[in-house]
C-alpha cells in the first residue's frame, strides 16, 4: 500500500501558468468605452479624489460657481446622500452612488449611474469615495484626475500615499487659510509631489475664503475646451 502511494505521488505534475492579463483590464476597457461616450456627449469628466475631511464637496461647490458651462455631479459615498442633497439644493444635477462598503468607485458602477441621465455639453465631476489608496488605482471614464489634499492632513501625504499624487493631473492643497495655525511644511510637501509628478500643477486653495479657486476654474475651463464644443 505504501509503495502504491509513493508511485501515485510521483505521477503528480505541477505546472506554473502565467496570467498575463491585468486584473484591472476589464475595468480599464469599460472606462475607455465610457470615456468615449462622455466625449461624444461633449462632457469633460473629472475624477475627484481625496481623503475624508479634505473638503472635497465644499471646494467643489466653489469651483462649480466659476465654471463656464453646465455642471453635473456623480457623488460617491459608502453610505448617506448628505453631499448630494447639498448639491441639489444649489440647483446642481446630482446622482448618488452608495457602495455599501466598497472603498472606491469603478467604471461599470459609474456608467450605470450615468445611464438614463440627460447630461451633455458640460462638466461632469465624479466625487470618489474618501480614500487616498484605492480610487487612484481605478479609471472610471475620466479625462483627468483631480486630487484634493489639505494642510490639516499633514505635509507627509505624498510620501505615505504616493500613487494618488503620481496619478493626479491636478493637485489642490485645500484649507490654506489655516496656514498660520497649522504646522505644515510646504517645501517638504511640494518636494514629495514633484518627485512623483513633476508635471501636475499644484494650487494652494481654500474652500472657505475662495483663495485660488479662480485659477483652478480657469485651468479646468481651458483643459475642457478640447472636449466641450
Amino acid at each position: 500500500m505504501v509503495a502504491r502511494k509513493e508511485e501515485s505521488m510521483s505521477e503528480i505534475i505541477t505546472k506554473k501558468i502565467e496570467v498575463m492579463e491585468s486584473i484591472y483590464s476589464k475595468n480599464e476597457k469599460s472606462a475607455a468605452e465610457f470615456n468615449k461616450r462622455l466625449s461624444e456627449r461633449n462632457i469633460f469628466c473629472t475624477n475627484i479624489m481625496g481623503a475624508p475631511g479634505a473638503g472635497k464637496t465644499s471646494l467643489l461647490i466653489k469651483i462649480i460657481e466659476k465654471i463656464n458651462a453646465p455642471v453635473y455631479v456623480i457623488e460617491g459615498d459608502i453610505e448617506s446622500d448628505i453631499d448630494a442633497k447639498k448639491l441639489e439644493t444649489l440647483g446642481i444635477k446630482t446622482v448618488q452612488i452608495n457602495t455599501g462598503g466598497a472603498c472606491h468607485l469603478d467604471a461599470p458602477v459609474v456608467e450605470n449611474a450615468f445611464d438614463g441621465t440627460d447630461f451633455k455639453n458640460g462638466f461632469l465631476f465624479i466625487e470618489n469615495i474618501g480614500n487616498l489608496v484605492c480610487p487612484a488605482e481605478f479609471m472610471i471614464g475620466e479625462h483627468i484626475k483631480l486630487l484634493i489634499s489639505s494642510i490639516t492632513e499633514g505635509s507627509d501625504k505624498p510620501y505615505k500615499y504616493p500613487l494618488a499624487f503620481e496619478k493626479a493631473n491636478l493637485i489642490l492643497l485645500n484649507k490654506y487659510d489655516l496656514s498660520n495655525y497649522i504646522d505644515f511644511d510646504w517645501e517638504f510637501f511640494i518636494s514629495g509631489v514633484k518627485k512623483l509628478n513633476p508635471s501636475a500643477p499644484v494650487f494652494k486653495v481654500s474652500g472657505k475664503t475662495e483663495q485660488g479657486v479662480d485659477e483652478v476654474a480657469e485651468w479646468l475651463n481651458n483643459k475642457a475646451r478640447s472636449v466641450i464644443k
